[in-house]
């Protein structure tokens, strides 16, 4: 897409979603590679696009083009900062660390966040919003083909140096996610972290179009989704295209080992051609598999404890590619 049409696009987008209120309202950068296009918005506890408690506040991308093709982009409906649905790209989750011991008032701590206050509440969930007490001190670096997060977070109870890059690959159609989260506390750290790949291929609607393939067999049951899509060995497809409010959802893929050879995930799109692998260096602990109408959402987990003064770092590679339109 030419810059120009995509700027009307993108500003037909702003409009849509929050009225007369100019395109560069929120902080944001875009970067290529001369392959690879894309756009993030910046952290910013008082003007950023997501200041929600869910979701890593780095590396929000409302776009990415490769080769004629989009791969990010609006699926869902109502916007407000603070929203969890209203976010956009390959994000991530931290799961809470602290939670349990914390009391009606206290703090808690949510990686990519900061602390956040708990509410009176019987368990956690990810659905609802916590008020931020935290959010640390965020920089950003840029250069023309990658962003720098990092986030240094301070506090009485956790803190650590968190660092997040989102590299175009030179001379290559690949985006790689590097992490590198230190423990800079006194506490140990022990969390489990997920990309949500909020995939929105093309525009399309999710439906038989679309393949996604693993490197093993798998299994699991969609419940009462499964009307809309069925395990076909080390295949997801689709029976159906989804319509408003449909949903594929399983809990729980299963079928992967120890190696990180397992976390190796193709999701094509068979009417358009848009295709991409995702591979990560570290083992999956576990999948969950969700997708709604506009959008396409293989979700592999990662867990892992630092002590003290330890880091963890870990990569998740992107490579954009072409597959083979099939006819209907």
């Amino acid at each position: 897409m030419k810059k120009s049409l995509r700027y009307i696009v993108v500003a037909a987008l702003s409009i849509f979603l929050f009225g007369s209120k100019p395109l560069d309202q929120f902080p944001q950068a875009e970067i290529t590679n001369g392959l690879i296009h894309a756009r993030l918005y910046l952290p910013d506890s008082k003007a950023g696009y997501y200041r929600g408690s869910r979701f890593d506040w780095a590396g929000v991308m409302p776009e990415l083009e490769y080769n004629g093709h989009s791969y990010f982009g609006q699926w869902f409906e109502k916007y407000s900062p603070t929203l969890h649905d209203a976010i956009m790209g390959p994000v991530e989750a931290f799961y809470p660390v602290g939670y349990d011991e914390a009391k009606t008032g206290d703090n808690f701590l949510v990686i990519g966040i900061g602390m956040v206050s708990k509410p009176e509440e019987s368990k956690y969930s990810f659905a609802n919003y916590y008020s931020v007490t935290n959010s640390g001190q965020w920089k950003v670096k840029k250069k023309s083909n990658q962003i720098e997060f990092r986030q240094k977070l301070e506090d009485t109870m956790y803190a650590y140096d968190y660092k997040k890059t989102v590299q175009l690959v030179k001379g290559k159609p690949e985006m790689v996610l590097l992490h590198a989260l230190k423990n800079t506390g006194n506490k140990s750290i022990e969390t489990t972290v997920y990309n949500h790949n909020f995939f929105v291929m093309d525009n399309q609607p999710i439906g038989q179009d679309f393949n996604i393939t693993f490197p093993f067999n798998l299994d699991g049951d969609a419940e009462d989704t499964g009307a809309f899509g069925q395990i076909k060995d080390n295949k997801i497809v689709y029976l159906k295209e989804l319509g408003k409010g449909d949903h594929l959802f399983y809990r729980s893929v299963t079928g992967f080992g120890a190696s990180a050879k397992d976390y190796d995930i193709k999701i094509e799109n068979h009417k358009t051609g848009a295709a991409v692998r995702i591979t990560c260096d570290q083992p999956i602990s576990k999948i969950v598999y969700w997708s709604a109408q506009k959008t396409i959402c293989p979700e592999p987990y990662l867990h892992f404890k630092i002590n003290p003064g330890e880091t963890f770092q870990w990569k998740i590679l992107y490579q954009f590619y072409t597959c083979e339109i099939i006819a209907k």
